[in-house]
């Protein structure tokens, strides 16, 4: 649906990107769009003493709290953000509660076995209907519309990874009501398909949310819930039993980490993930007569099969989010205000809008906006608890983490409650990964990745033929499943 090729001197150029919000805590259009007061809550001062600190208000951080203090209500748990709750990938992202495990299946199956892997793809499942029972009982109004999502191929090199992609998942254990094919024909009741349109694949296991409102939502649930949660309190060292802030010291029998590509701002930390940005654009809202010409049925999510794949969602306020990634990795600064827009993919994104949904086409750009990706070298989660030590991690979603996010914040509850169950089980737990290669080594492999699949999808776009070229750099990019 959304092809990468862009002519360079197309005529009909995008308008210069927005500007972004004087609000630094409000760039993206979520941010934005909340409701409630982006204020910061009281920063941490001086010494404080808890059961369970965590590090990190986005999903991550915020399920775990939410879980521990929902099982053990005495439990004392305290939420450090460097920013304001929901202020990273978590207000950024592009709002899909998506299904598929984050990582490779046969790289967690070495370790854990395959029926482990099926397992685990299950709980995803399970995962995007639980964020909507928790969004349901606490009363968070953020959009969260279980529809569905559409993957489609508009070339051939598309279909084939298309039809391989249904095929492993009905290799795993999945079945025709967890993912299938449909013809360009049968497509036509979810959105009328584009130009060239082949085949989609549909699976019912996808919501659509406005992320930010989750975030703050959940945080406010936390609160209620009785946890703790000091933002604008960077902490800068975590160790056992101790979280050292900017202005403040938490002690803790546990302690855990949901920073996710901030990490690499701590010392020691630079090589833990690459941390890779996601661009996002968005439309004004669109009046009822378009949506009925679109006929795109509210909630569906697209996205399609290019190596520099692109991904859309209709907003709760009928708005088009287009997404994708290609923002070019930078040497000082990985992640910083700077790198949440990049004009040349703006462009793309604007064009791509243009080319799947002419009906679109003069429709105003209101926003463009970007966050960070925390990818681990393997590309899996991991989700681990050191009983010794009290030391604890969830994260590593390489960009699943709206729903992997939850499935973590679960599993960290029973590790730390000292529970085995299902959860505990999962072959993320105490999955480990080796540190990416020193800069500037990984500075030249991202830019020469970045290229390779740009050169991949024109040449897949013009020929027809799946690009070979891809294979050389294989070894770096997000599994297949």
């Amino acid at each position: 649906m959304f092809k990468v090729e862009r002519p360079r001197n197309s005529p009909d150029r995008a308008p210069a990107p927005p500007p972004p919000s004087d609000n630094p805590w409000a760039r993206s259009l979520w941010l934005d769009g909340v409701v409630q007061d982006l204020s910061p809550r009281e920063q941490l001062a001086g010494d404080h003493t808890c059961d369970v600190a965590i590090v990190g208000a986005g999903f991550g951080g915020l399920w775990t709290a939410y879980y521990l203090k929902a099982a053990d209500p005495s439990l004392r748990v305290t939420v450090v953000e460097a920013e304001i709750a929901g202020f990273g990938a978590a207000g950024r992202n592009g709002g899909f509660v998506s299904a598929g495990i984050a990582g490779s299946g046969a790289r967690y199956a070495r370790r854990s076995g395959w029926d482990s892997v099926l397992r685990a793809e299950r709980e995803v499942l399970h995962g995007i209907d639980e964020i909507g029972r928790v969004v349901s009982v606490e009363g968070i109004y953020c959009g969260y519309k279980k529809a569905g999502a559409l993957t489609v191929a508009t070339n051939e090199p598309q279909l084939q990874r298309l039809r391989a992609r249904v095929e492993a998942k009905h290799s795993s254990g999945l079945g025709p009501e967890d993912i299938r094919l449909l013809t360009a024909d049968e497509c036509a009741d979810l959105i009328p398909g584009p130009e060239g349109l082949l085949a989609a694949s549909f699976t019912p296991h996808c919501a659509r949310v406005d992320p930010a409102r989750l975030a703050r939502g959940l945080a406010a649930a936390c609160e209620r819930l009785g946890v703790k949660i000091y933002e604008q309190s960077p902490a800068e060292h975590l160790g056992p039993n101790v979280v050292q802030c900017r202005n403040g010291r938490i002690s803790a029998d546990v302690v855990v980490r949901a920073t996710e590509s901030y990490t690499i701002r701590e010392r020691g930390q630079r090589r833990t993930f690459l941390p890779l940005y996601a661009l996002l654009i968005a439309t004004e809202p669109l009046p009822q007569q378009t949506w009925d010409e679109l006929g795109w049925r509210d909630g569906i999510g697209f996205s399609d099969l290019g190596h520099l794949f692109y991904y859309a969602q209709r907003t709760v306020d009928g708005r088009i989010v287009v997404g994708g990634r290609g923002a070019p990795y930078r040497l000082s600064n990985p992640v910083s205000p700077e790198n949440e827009q990049d004009s040349r993919v703006y462009e793309r994104l604007c064009q791509t809008l243009r080319e799947a949904l002419p009906a679109v086409a003069d429709a105003r750009i209101t926003h463009h906006w970007g966050g960070s990706l925390a990818v681990p070298r393997d590309w899996c989660m991991r989700t681990t608890f050191d009983r010794k030590t009290g030391l604890g991690f969830v994260g590593a979603f390489g960009g699943h983490g709206v729903t992997a996010s939850n499935i973590s914040g679960r599993t960290m509850r029973d590790l730390i409650l000292g529970h085995s169950t299902d959860l505990t089980s999962l072959p993320w737990v105490g999955h480990q990964t080796r540190n990416w290669e020193p800069e500037p080594l990984r500075f030249i492999a991202s830019r020469l990745i970045h290229k390779t699949l740009a050169s991949a999808d024109a040449y897949e776009e013009r020929t027809g033929r799946p690009a070979k070229r891809v294979r050389l750099v294989a070894p770096f990019l997000p599994p297949s499943h």
